[in-house]
Order: structure tokens, then C-alpha cells, then sequence
């Protein structure tokens, strides 16, 4: 039996209807996706910030803490200070949050540690931290803040 021309018009119309429907729910789906990806960047941008901004906080209780008078080294007040920073540590630790390291002896490293000061005179293959001179940072493995380094070869 023969389709009427108006069945056939309405058989058209219904495909194109609902080719225009899949198209739009993919269309949202890929939106829902680039939403959620643009959230999470925007609370790893923002967790980041937050913690560079402590950085000179914990950098500054280290120093205070490193010229503790000898006097004051069983003090119970210093040594809630210094309590202090542990429990900082920890906190940033339980945000992905890692110190990197950068102690003598460490090989340099350009992807985490920044030369500040290279000792010239030194004779040797491979290049190794003399001193660290400022702590350094990863988040979730990636480098948030550079430790600053004195080099030498060795």
C-alpha cells in the first residue's frame, strides 16, 4: 500500500525532529561536561591561590623558629610554636599539598628547584643543592612554588 504524500511529509518531519533532538542532547551533555571541567579548574585555581598565599605565613614561622635563642629552646611557648608548623604541615599534606626536597646533597633539579646562588669555584659532574633558601611546594605533584636553591657541582 502506498504512503500519502502527507504521511510521508510527516515521516520526514518526525526524522528531522528527531535528529534535532539528539543533536541538542549531545550538545548539553558536552555543556554539562565543559561546566564540571570548568568548576573543578576553578576550585584547583582557587585552592592554589589560597595556599601561596599561606606560603610566606609557614616561611616566616620557620624563620622565627630557626632563631629561637638557645635560652628559650625548652620554653613551652616555643615549643608550641614549633608544634604549630607540624600541625600546618599536616593540614597541607592532607590537601595534596608536599614540601619538595631540596635538602644538601639532593641533585638539582630545574623542574622544582630555582638556582638563586651557584657556587663557581666548585669542580664535579653533576650539579647538587649546597643550602636551601626558600621551601618549595607541589600540589598533587605539580610545582605551586619552586624551592629556592644554592647549587654547587659535585
Amino acid at each position: 500500500m502506498a504512503k500519502s504524500k502527507k504521511q510521508v511529509d510527516l515521516e520526514q518531519q518526525l526524522g528531522e525532529l528527531t535528529q534535532d533532538l539528539q543533536r541538542t542532547r549531545a550538545d548539553f551533555e558536552n555543556f554539562s561536561k565543559r561546566v564540571e571541567s570548568e568548576k573543578a579548574m576553578a576550585r584547583e585555581s582557587g585552592q592554589i591561590n589560597a595556599i601561596i598565599k599561606l606560603l610566606p605565613v609557614i616561611d616566616n614561622i620557620e624563620r622565627a623558629i630557626s632563631h629561637v635563642p638557645a635560652d628559650l629552646a625548652d620554653n613551652t611557648w616555643a615549643k608550641g610554636v614549633v608544634s604549630l608548623t607540624k600541625n600546618l604541615d599536616k593540614q597541607l599534606e592532607s590537601l595534596g599539598v608536599k614540601r619538595i626536597d631540596a635538602n644538601a646533597g639532593v641533585n638539582f633539579n630545574p623542574d622544582l628547584h630555582e638556582a638563586i646562588q651557584f657556587d663557581e669555584d666548585a669542580e664535579g659532574e653533576h650539579e647538587v643543592i649546597a643550602e636551601e633558601l626558600q621551601a618549595g611546594y607541589t600540589l598533587n605533584g605539580q610545582p605551586i612554588r619552586h624551592s629556592m636553591v644554592k647549587v654547587t657541582k659535585k
